[in-house]
């Protein structure tokens, strides 16, 4: 769970997924058909060390679970260690790389910065840990919930680890970032109404245009490192029906049960970014929105805005204290 009991062990955008018990005359999409790449088609990774925030569970955990099958050694970033320690001890196999379970807490600077000095060298970060449509909370520097630990966060992590970085950064965003309003002048909803859905939409247009940026400047210096961002559709995660809000709960539950694919579907999004040879601010997601196959897809046009980009770049410096680093 997250600061003040919130889940902050991965993010998955549009929430979705089957349980068990789950009636068989419930409608499902079938996604079998039009899967097309598969986490099957994972090349070795025998050698590479792969950070990924939020594995404990969901997304997070089957992103790590399938890098780790192909030889990856791979860091579970949790703020739960112990829960961690046991989705670690579920990834086994004959050829699995080795699995590491650190702290991390991404809704505290400090906790950042000390698990960035712990890391030596990496190959590939991925920032997938987040919380959605809670209630309005602060972190403990002072930061909405949702830009703190969805944004914020990762922007701290990807620029403390750049210098260590070999290979990309990839970022799990949303299909809700079409719904997000990113206003520069109020992070912090302190003008305007919150909304726990508009500020979780907020923080994953916040992570397309963090990409977009990230990858701008790592262009401008000749840097060959890329930054990718993905989006699962609407995949089940550990974060819908959590909010405790009882009627809006029971909609995201009953859609769910409709529409909602796996998490090996979901993460089959993120898998794709992190192993395909893509260029740099490429946006992974099913072909058509919620399902079919994997494949880079399109983004809103607020997503597109190289100026909004560059100005959240700025701020997001100013309130985190970390800059650039190449």
């Amino acid at each position: 769970m997250g600061r003040r009991g919130y889940p902050q062990d991965d993010t998955g955008g549009v929430p979705g997924g089957r349980r068990p018990g789950q009636s068989r005359g419930q409608l499902r999409i079938s996604v079998a058909a039009m899967a097309g790449w598969t986490a099957a088609d994972l090349p070795s990774f025998a050698g590479r060390t792969v950070i990924v925030t939020g594995a404990n569970s969901g997304l997070g955990e089957v992103t790590a679970r399938e890098l780790a099958r192909v030889g990856a050694r791979v860091i579970l970033a949790v703020r739960d260690t112990e829960k961690g320690k046991a989705a670690a001890e579920r990834m086994t196999g004959p050829e699995t790389g080795q699995v590491e379970v650190r702290h991390l807490d991404l809704q505290d600077l400090s906790s950042v910065r000390r698990f960035a000095d712990e890391v030596h060298t990496v190959d590939i970060l991925v920032n997938n840990a987040g919380i959605m449509a809670t209630d309005y909370t602060l972190s403990a520097d002072g930061f909405e919930s949702h830009i703190a630990t969805n944004h914020l966060g990762h922007f701290a992590l990807t620029n403390l680890l750049l210098p260590k970085l070999a290979d990309r950064v990839v970022t799990v965003s949303s299909l809700l970032h079409t719904i997000g309003y990113l206003s520069i002048k109020d992070l912090n909803w302190q003008s305007r109404r919150y909304s726990r859905w508009l500020a979780y939409g907020q923080s994953k247009l916040a992570n397309l245009l963090f990409t977009s940026e990230l990858q701008r400047r790592l262009s401008s210096v000749g840097s060959a490192l890329r930054a990718l961002a993905a989006h699962p559709g609407w995949s089940h995660t550990n974060l819908q029906g959590r909010s405790g809000h009882r009627v809006s709960d029971a909609v995201v539950l009953a859609v769910d049960r409709v529409v909602s694919t796996d998490a090996d579907f979901g993460a089959r999004q993120t898998l794709y970014a992190v192993s395909q040879d893509l260029p740099g601010d490429t946006f992974v997601g099913p072909r058509f929105g919620l399902y079919g196959r994997t494949q880079p897809t399109w983004r809103s046009w607020p997503a597109k805005r190289a100026t909004t980009a560059a100005a959240l770049w700025e701020l997001s410096e100013q309130l985190t204290g970390i800059k650039f680093p190449l």
